[in-house]
């Protein structure tokens, strides 16, 4: 299984401190948010990782290199402006292979366990779902039996990890574009499985949630 990390975002709210460095490189605990990423998926044995950049994107690649660091394998999929979450994935597929493929994005923290999800996907996607963080409460789905659904209760957040088929993506165009819709849309169409993550996650979207996160770090 390939993955993919997205990391093109410009980080607004996360300013000043993303007015010169990529939101992926900020550091917690001496560690930069998408190393730690790296390291956890590698350990899951998912050494094929995509990234995305767009914003300063070129400091990401200096950092990272050919990933040989990590033990990984890092290629990178350049967007002139954010192609947001939808079209950033499409634009890389050329690099995801033929078989489902995990997406995280790179403003996550979390101890999710990587390496099972490194099973079959008899759906187009596969969410990870978690309970309402205090910035969320109202949440995004719902799950029922492990299916996803847009509308019901009780609602959870979706996590930012997922596992998705290529067609997903099937009548989709270049340009910039949300994943959302799409995966609202196949829901409809019951094409969405998804599981209850109960463990550590943390959205470290502000100044104030990654000050957190170090202390606790």
């Amino acid at each position: 299984m390939r993955t993919m990390i997205l990391a093109a975002g410009r980080g607004e709210r996360m300013r000043p401190l993303t007015d010169t460095t990529p939101k992926p490189l900020l550091k917690i605990a001496g560690q930069c948010l998408i190393e730690y990423i790296i390291k956890r998926l590698v350990t899951a044995g998912l050494t094929n990782i995509v990234i995305n950049h767009a914003y300063l994107g070129e400091q990401i690649e200096h950092a990272l290199g050919d990933g040989q660091a990590y033990g990984a394998h890092l290629h990178y999929s350049p967007e002139s402006k954010a192609l947001e979450t939808g079209g950033g994935i499409f634009q890389a597929l050329p690099l995801l292979g033929n078989a489902p493929f995990l997406v995280v994005n790179s403003d996550v923290w979390c101890d999710y366990p990587f390496a099972q999800l490194r099973r079959p996907l008899n759906k187009l996607a596969h969410l990870i779902l978690i309970n309402n963080p205090e910035h969320h409460p109202k949440g995004d789905f719902c799950l029922i039996n492990h299916q996803v659904y847009q509308e019901g209760a009780p609602r959870l957040t979706f996590s930012g990890i997922g596992v998705y088929h290529q067609d997903l993506f099937k009548n989709c165009t270049p340009g910039s574009f949300s994943l959302i819709p799409l995966l609202i849309k196949a829901m409809q169409a019951g094409q969405v499985s998804g599981e209850h993550y109960q463990g550590q996650w943390i959205d470290v979207g502000t100044p104030e949630r990654l000050q957190k996160l170090e202390q606790r770090l």
